[in-house]
C-alpha cells in the first residue's frame, strides 16, 4: 500500500532538494501484515531483521519469542534512562542511580528492599506475581499505594519492595516504565526500516520538518464507527463532504474507522450480508458525487471489531473484497488497511488503532481500582500504551495476538501521532511528544470526528449538526 513515488535514494534527495515539498511523493500507506519483523537481540543490542515471513499459525518458539521481545525491548529503554545509568565517574552519585534485580537474584536474600523489572501475570493458584526472563516472584500488593496508570496482567512494570521469608514481595510502590521519545530512539536506531518503506536519516527527517512549515493546509480526517445501517449517517457524511467544498478546503487522506454497522452481522443471515454490502455501495456512490474530492484524496478503510470477518485476535486484517468493489471500482485513491495500520507522511509515522480500549483495560485492571475523574483516565491511557511500547499491554486470554505479527502492535519508536479510535468519548492530548487522539464515534448528536494537521502535530474536534434540510 503506497502512493506515490521516490522510493529510491536518487529520487528522495532530487525531492528533498526541490524548493517546495509535494506530500503525496512521501504518502505511504503500511499494512499490519505488510511490516518487516525486527526482533531485539539483548546480546547485539539492536534489532535484527527476521529472514522468515510471519507465520499466522507460530509455533510454541513463537510465543516465547514475542514475549521477550517485549520485555527486552522496553528493559533497553530503562537502562538508557537516566536514573537507572550510573555515572561514568565514581563518586556519591554512582551509588544513587536505581538498580534492577532480577527474580533469580532475590533467593536467600529476605529482609531487603529490591527494584525489579517484569510482567504482570497470575500464578495457577491465582495470586498476583512477576515474571521475568529468569523466573517469577509473588506480590503482596495489599500495602501499594495509588500508582499512576492502568496496570492489567501483560503489562511489564517496575516494582519495588521488601522481599519477605515467605518468598513473596511486599510491593511499596509500582510503576510503569519510563518512555523514550521518538527522537532518542530515531537517533540510536534510525539506520533501521521498521516499516519496510525505506530508511530516512535523522537529517532528512528535519529537512522534512522544516519543508512541513509550508504546508498548513495539510491535514487527514478521521471518522470512527461510521454506521453504513443507519442513515443519518450518510446524511452527515454529506454535510461534511458539503462544508469542504464550500471552503475550498481538501484533506489529503480521509481514514474511515468502523464500525461500519450498528450491529454484528458476521453471525447473522446472508441478508444481512447482502445489506452489508449495498450500504458500502451506498457510500461508494456518495463519495464519487464529489469528484473534486475522490479523485484527488486518499481512502483508508479500517475495520472495527463488529465488522466481517469479526474476530478477537490483533492485528485484524482488513475488510474482505467481496463486500468492497464498488468503493474500488469508484475511488481511484483507496486503501483497505488493516487494524492497526500506519501512515507515514515525510518524516512522521501516523497509528491508527480502532479498539475499544478504554473498556477494556478497566475492565482489566489488578490491584487497586483508579478512583480518578474522566481526563485523569484519558491521560492514564495513553500514558499506559506508550510507556508500554505497545497497543495491546494485556495478557494473551483477555485480548490474543498473532504471535509472529506482534511486531505490528509495537509503538516503538514512538508514533509521532497515534489514534485510539474508541467509542469511549473523545479527547486529545500530547505525552512525550506523541498527540494521541480519539476522534470519538461519528453517530453521536451531533456527529464528531477530528482533523490531524502534521505541520503543527495536533488535532482538532469538528462536529456537524444533525439537523435534515
Amino acid at each position: 500500500m503506497q502512493a506515490g513515488a521516490g522510493s529510491g535514494s536518487n529520487m528522495k534527495n532530487a525531492l528533498l532538494d526541490s524548493e517546495e515539498l509535494d506530500p503525496e511523493q512521501h504518502l505511504h500507506f503500511i499494512n499490519a501484515l505488510e511490516m518487516p519483523r525486527w526482533t531485539y537481540s539483548s546480546e547485539r543490542k539492536t534489532f535484527e531483521k527476521s529472514a522468515e515471513a510471519p507465520s499466522l499459525g507460530g509455533n510454541p518458539a513463537s510465543r516465547a519469542m514475542f514475549l521477550r521481545d517485549r520485555y527486552n525491548i522496553i528493559k533497553q529503554v530503562i537502562l538508557r534512562n537516566e536514573n537507572f545509568s550510573p555515572p561514568a565517574v565514581a563518586g556519591r552519585d554512582r551509588e544513587n542511580y536505581l538498580k534492577l534485580t532480577s527474580t533469580k537474584n532475590l533467593l536467600g536474600r529476605a529482609g531487603q528492599r529490591f527494584l525489579l523489572f517484569g510482567m504482570l501475570a497470575h500464578a495457577q493458584d491465582g495470586r498476583l506475581c512477576l515474571e521475568d526472563l529468569e523466573g517469577r516472584v509473588v506480590l503482596d500488593i495489599t500495602e501499594t499505594g495509588p500508582s499512576e496508570g492502568l496496570f492489567t496482567e501483560g503489562c511489564f512494570v517496575l516494582v519495588e519492595g521488601d522481599y519477605t521469608e515467605e518468598e513473596i514481595l511486599q510491593v511499596i510502590a509500582m510503576g510503569h516504565p519510563p518512555s523514550e521519545r521518538r527522537e532518542v530512539a530515531r537517533s540510536i536506531y534510525g539506520h533501521i526500516d521498521f516499516l519496510g518503506k525505506g530508511v530516512t536519516t535523522v537529517a532528512e527527517d528535519e529537512k522534512f520538518e522544516e519543508m512541513m512549515h509550508s504546508q498548513s493546509e495539510l491535514s487527514l480526517t478521521f471518522v470512527s464507527d461510521l454506521w453504513l445501517d443507519r442513515p443519518r449517517t450518510l446524511r452527515g457524511l454529506r454535510k461534511i463532504l458539503d462544508g469542504y467544498i464550500e471552503t475550498n478546503f481538501m484533506p489529503l487522506v480521509f481514514v474511515f474507522c468502523g464500525n461500519f454497522t450498528s450491529k454484528d452481522v458476521t453471525t447473522g443471515s446472508g441478508l444481512e450480508l447482502t445489506r452489508y454490502q449495498e450500504n458500502f455501495e451506498a457510500l461508494a456512490e456518495l463519495l464519487a458525487s464529489y469528484p473534486g474530492i475522490a479523485d484527488k484524496s486518499h481512502f483508508v478503510f479500517v475495520p472495527g471489531p463488529l465488522d466481517p470477518w469479526g474476530s478477537s485476535t490483533l492485528p485484524r486484517p482488513p475488510l474482505p473484497s467481496s463486500f468492497v468493489n464498488k468503493l474500488k471500482a469508484r475511488l481511484p485513491k483507496v486503501h483497505f488497511a488493516s487494524n492497526p495500520c500506519r501512515i507515514k507522511i515525510c518524516a512522521q509515522e501516523i497509528i491508527i488503532f480502532r479498539h475499544d480500549m478504554m473498556s477494556k483495560m478497566l475492565r482489566n485492571l489488578v490491584g487497586i481500582k483508579p478512583e480518578v475523574e474522566s481526563g485523569d483516565l484519558k491521560r492514564y491511557l495513553v500514558q499506559t500504551v506508550l510507556d508500554q511500547c505497545h497497543l495491546s499491554p494485556l495478557a494473551l486470554n483477555v485480548q490474543p495476538t498473532i504471535w509472529e505479527l506482534d511486531h505490528a502492535l509495537r509503538l516503538y519508536p514512538m508514533p509521532t501521532a497515534l489514534i485510539l479510535a474508541d467509542k469511549y468519548e473523545r479527547y486529545e492530548l500530547t505525552y512525550e511528544g506523541c498527540h494521541v487522539f480519539n476522534p470519538g464515534s461519528f453517530n453521536g448528536t451531533p456527529f464528531g470526528f477530528s482533523t490531524y494537521f502534521p505541520q503543527s502535530g495536533r488535532s482538532e474536534p469538528s462536529f456537524v449538526d444533525d439537523e435534515e434540510e
